[in-house]
């Protein structure tokens, strides 16, 4: 298809975005951008969050990851259920009780202003690296499929869309977000639907004899029952319930629109109605790969995981709609997960790191600062994408769910003590607790699985004969991050004392 009609189109979409955003950040400020006044509705909220929690590594590598992993990555979405659980009925009332703009101020009143700044750290660390891999992911396909054609560079590229996701974000921030989140989310998942029914079609199938074939070949199998494999159905489901605990009940980018809902109880049914559409969404994607790798399989085509969605929607066979389809979805994938990261960084610098909110300052001057620190995240993010291009690395969501699992793992141990007890710590070792604790769980997981390191940093460890001798071929899978919280615990409980004078603050 022509590379400039699909360029036409991705024009078309960012002048979309920059008119909503236009009407939407009329008479923002700062409480606007931070928190939305907090007067967000909570269907828009619940709808647009379906983007924000997928993205683009969703949408091109659940897919790919079937032809190995067949539909194992739903046993994270059920744990996923679990975990959205908690935060619905633990997490939720506790930051509305205490009446958060960012939910690591949490942390100082319980702990002290140590374990507020490591927590605002770890989850910009997190933050940072994980958006910024899901950004070149995207735009890595955009390069191959429209601006290389067209002589654009790389880093031109990414430059501009930085650029325009600035211009619909500085101004309006999460008040904006959650109508551009919503126009998105629409967007993809018109996209996932009708390229499932094309794709189905163009096999000469329906659904059924689909799902039957997809059976045949082994794609549909959900359970992992190998106990020493690393996608072994306990560890996916606990796994997947501590990070979404982590990733969006400990994390200010998701909860920062959750806490924008008028009261708890608009915002309980936001995390519950997202949940459910979040289940059946997860599983279309899993059905979309399936459908992917029996198409290659009769087309005989072979490319990596991650390139397999895109190289089949945007080939001849198909005619340009499909094409255009699949380029409006995959952008409106990538733009939630990107736009809310970068107000979320921007929100948590300013009054995590900045105290900004306990400072003294005019409207004016505020604002000032929170544009400087919301166009150097972008510039940031510019330099991490580049930086990603670089490595060149595939299959990204292999990557982004062991790095959560060590750089939340902290803010699940911070949290969780803070909860779970009524203990005072030692303010000047918190930080040392936060360091160390991922630092074993990583050299945990690199002796479990050295191979995945030497691969994915290509690397000589040497540990594969030691790692044999020493986990017999058990493999660590997504239980890396309650490993990690579980160091980070019983750090916080080595540094603690029973005495504790703070009232109404734990639960």
């Amino acid at each position: 298809m022509s590379p400039i009609v699909l360029f036409s189109f991705v024009i078309g979409y960012f002048i979309l975005l920059l008119t909503v955003a236009y009407f939407t950040s009329k008479g923002s400020n700062n409480e606007s951008f931070f928190i939305g006044n907090r007067n967000s509705n909570w269907m828009l909220v619940a709808f647009g969050m379906i983007g924000t929690s997928l993205s683009g590594v969703t949408f091109v590598s659940v897919p790919g990851s079937v032809g190995s992993s067949n539909f194992y990555y739903y046993q994270i979405v059920l744990g996923y259920l679990l975990g959205y659980m908690v935060i619905a009925f633990v997490l939720i009332p506790l930051y509305y009780r205490m009446n958060l703009t960012s939910i690591y101020t949490y942390l100082e009143k319980r702990f002290g202003i140590n374990a507020h700044k490591a927590g605002a750290f770890f989850f910009i660390l997190s933050r940072v690296v994980g958006a910024t891999a899901r950004l070149y992911l995207v735009i890595s396909i955009l390069q191959i499929f429209i601006f290389d054609k067209l002589h654009i560079p790389f880093v031109v590229t990414t430059l501009v869309i930085l650029i325009l996701i600035l211009l619909y974000t500085f101004e309006g921030g999460v008040k904006t977000i959650i109508y551009t989140d919503t126009l998105q989310t629409t967007g993809m998942l018109l996209g996932l639907v009708v390229c499932i029914i094309v794709i189905v079609k163009a096999m000469g199938m329906d659904f059924s004899s689909t799902l039957s074939l997809m059976n045949e070949k082994g794609y549909t199998k959900v359970f992992n029952m190998d106990v020493k494999a690393g996608s072994y159905f306990l560890k996916h489901i606990i796994g997947g319930m501590f990070i979404a605990i982590a990733m969006t009940g400990l994390d200010q980018e998701m909860m920062q629109k959750n806490i924008s809902v008028k009261n708890i109880k608009d915002s309980q049914k936001n995390m519950m109605t997202f949940t459910a559409v979040l289940m059946v969404v997860n599983f279309l994607f899993l059905f979309l790969g399936g459908i992917l790798y029996l198409y290659a399989g009769t087309n005989n085509i072979t490319v990596a995981p991650d390139d397999l969605f895109p190289t089949i929607a945007l080939s001849d066979a198909f005619s340009g709609t499909i094409g255009i389809i699949f380029i409006i979805a995959l952008i409106s994938a990538l733009f939630p997960s990107v736009d809310g990261a970068i107000t979320s960084l921007t929100s948590c610098f300013c009054i995590d790191i900045l105290g900004m909110n306990k400072k003294e300052g005019t409207e004016k001057e505020k604002k000032r600062t929170r544009l400087k620190v919301h166009f150097t995240f972008a510039v940031v993010f510019f330099l991490m994408v580049l930086l990603f291009k670089a490595i060149n690395d595939k299959l990204i969501i292999d990557f982004i769910l062991k790095f959560a699992g060590i750089t939340y793992g902290p803010l699940l141990g911070l949290f969780s003590f803070g909860i779970l007890t009524k203990r005072h710590l030692n303010e000047k070792l918190i930080w040392a607790v936060c360091i160390i604790a991922p630092a074993m769980a990583l050299g945990l997981d690199m002796l479990s699985s050295p191979e995945w390191y030497e691969k994915k940093l290509h690397l000589t460890l040497g540990l594969r004969s030691l790692s044999e001798s020493i986990f017999h071929g058990y493999k660590i899978g997504n239980e890396l991050i309650l490993i990690n919280g579980l160091f980070t615990f019983a750090g916080l409980l080595l540094i603690s004392k029973k005495e504790y004078n703070k009232a109404n603050i734990s639960l």
